[in-house]
């Protein structure tokens, strides 16, 4: 249920989560959901908690990067970099190293150092062409750092290579873009419901006002010939009246 939650409803996943640590807080894959399901929720003290409980039990290196990203959550930017040169990190695969090096680029932009963000992200994982699962979020980073950094036109090609990569959505490199080319999106069923119609409607709507003006109009006619009838047969009345005084 944390894993079909966490997404969508991370504070469901997190209510979970803690019945999950009632009933088996000895199992390692289950301290590993509660601390992702307590870092989807910010709680960044509690899902470090979890995932060094996790580390203990299972002697794997593999949270040591969204741990030292829990470092960062807790405002300490440089236990997160501290983290990012201990020997766990050259035992980590190739994704985890990516994550690592996302992450440290991510302490050192908290620390202010934004130049030695950018160049902590330059990388061969960087610069290969081949499309790998962390390669748009990789990207995205970059082109990130470099627009913080006033250089525009280079984080507008690299938002542009995370778009490529970004097959799933992961990123939201494509607004991004159209933020930088002044793009401005109309969502024209939105507008359309705001307005209660769409064009047909109001094709359909100005039918009936005509329609509508028309019979007002007939119903006016009718009328004024209705108050003529009367003002004859009054007219009529009174000749008669005449005649018989």
């Amino acid at each position: 249920m944390v894993a079909n939650l966490i997404d969508e409803d991370p504070e469901q996943a997190y209510a979970y989560s803690k019945v999950a640590l009632r009933l088996a807080s000895r199992v390692a894959a289950v301290r590993e959901a509660a601390g992702f399901a307590a870092y989807a929720t910010q709680k960044y003290s509690e899902a470090l908690a979890e995932f060094r409980a996790a580390r203990r039990m299972t002697g794997s290196v593999e949270l040591w990067p969204v741990m030292a990203d829990c470092e960062r959550g807790l405002g300490r930017p440089e236990r997160a970099m501290a983290m990012a040169g201990e020997p766990e990190v050259q035992k980590l695969d190739k994704a985890g190293q990516v994550e690592m090096r996302l992450v440290a680029a991510g302490a050192r932009r908290d620390m202010g150092q934004l130049d030695a963000a950018i160049v902590t992200l330059q990388s061969p994982e960087l610069a290969s062409n081949s499309v790998q699962p962390w390669t748009a979020r990789l990207r995205y980073a970059y082109a990130d750092a470099l627009l913080a950094a006033g250089r525009e036109g280079e984080a507008r090609e690299w938002f542009a290579k995370a778009l490529e990569a970004d097959k799933d959505g992961a990123t939201d490199a494509s607004d991004r873009l159209a933020e930088m080319d002044g793009v401005e999106f109309v969502d024209a069923i939105d507008d359309e419901d705001e307005h209660g119609h769409g064009h047909e409607d109001l094709d359909d709507g100005q039918a009936n006002d005509d329609k509508n003006e028309q019979d007002d109009k007939d119903d006016k006619n009718k009328q004024d010939d209705k108050d003529d009838k009367n003002e004859q047969d009054d007219e009529s009345g009174d000749v008669e009246g005449d005649r018989a005084e």
